[in-house]
């Protein structure tokens, strides 16, 4: 019988491959078993006890590890395949934040910049954030959207991270706090079953820098995780989700596995899971997929 925890390191394979050293000092760490190869050269897994009192934790594995650039996420073995995936979008999906592209065409790059900054460090209200950052938009044509879309680059891994887990039964989601102009193709591209954001006011192909609706901010973002769980009949431990700013803290907390994406220190300060190294990837290997597991051909 395995054991209850699993400790799964991966390194960035575009940068090197992953140290014996580091796996060495993790398994000391975790008092764990010998490592299993998910993926050579970039991830295996350590299956270990649970941890007690005085025991490494989370936080004290990556310090451990952090000189190496290896990312470490403990589970527990039981039910680490998960049954929906809900994702951010900006700066989790997209390598970049939207609005700040759209500010930077627009002239008001170092304005709009310092706000998104204070809102996803949790320092400004989320609706007040967006309100201030949608109104500079006003009176410039939609194609200004197509032109951010065209030049913001997909992060690492995503399409295989989607991809596979639909193949294996998933239900994904794109939600963001950011225009469902933009959740709407990117999850067509990338392939989510469903996507959700803030309706951008657009007559006649002007942006009016007005939003229709209720805003979409981080207790909607929750909401939805439940929702989508609830139709996919599983509970709330049968989730990933994954992002990286204030926003996304609620849905993170709530989710079976919540895994701060390169996110901002006040996130990393309150989500155990994370990855700081490595690409999207790494939330398949935390889920005990292997290599050949992957779907790459989509």
């Amino acid at each position: 019988m395995s054991l209850p925890c699993v400790l799964t390191l991966v390194a960035n394979r575009r940068h090197g491959t992953l140290p014996k050293e580091a796996i060495d000092i993790a398994r000391n760490l975790v008092k764990g078993e010998p490592p299993v190869v998910l993926s050579e050269g970039e991830a295996v897994d350590i299956f270990c006890p649970t941890p007690g009192p005085g025991d490494a934790t989370p936080a004290t594995i990556r310090a451990a590890l952090a000189p190496y650039k290896v990312d470490a996420i403990l589970t527990k073995t039981r039910g680490r395949r998960k049954a929906v995936l809900v994702s951010d979008m900006d700066s989790t999906i997209f390598d970049g934040e939207t609005l700040d592209d759209l500010a930077k065409a627009t002239g008001t790059g170092d304005y709009v910049a310092e706000i998104t900054k204070r809102a996803m460090n949790g320092e400004m209200e989320f609706d007040e954030s967006l309100r201030k950052r949608t109104i500079g938009l006003k009176g410039h044509p939609e194609s200004l959207l197509k032109d951010v879309l065209e030049h913001l680059p997909f992060t690492d891994g995503i399409r295989e991270l989607v991809q596979t887990m639909k193949a294996n039964g998933a239900r994904t989601a794109l939600i963001s706090g950011g225009f469902d102009w933009f959740t709407e193709r990117a999850a067509r591209k990338l392939g989510f079953d469903e996507h959700y954001g803030n309706q951008l006011e657009i007559r006649d192909g002007i942006i009016t820098g007005q939003l229709i609706g209720k805003i979409l901010g981080p207790d909607a973002k929750k909401e939805h995780l439940e929702t989508i769980c609830a139709e996919r009949g599983v509970k709330l431990s049968a989730s990933l989700t994954t992002g990286d700013g204030a926003n996304d803290i609620p849905m993170l907390k709530a989710a079976g596995l919540g895994i701060a994406y390169h996110a901002k220190p006040n996130v990393r300060q309150v989500i155990e899971q994370q990855v700081n190294f490595t690409g999207m990837r790494t939330h398949l290997f935390a889920q005990g997929y292997t290599a050949a597991d992957i779907v790459t051909d989509k």
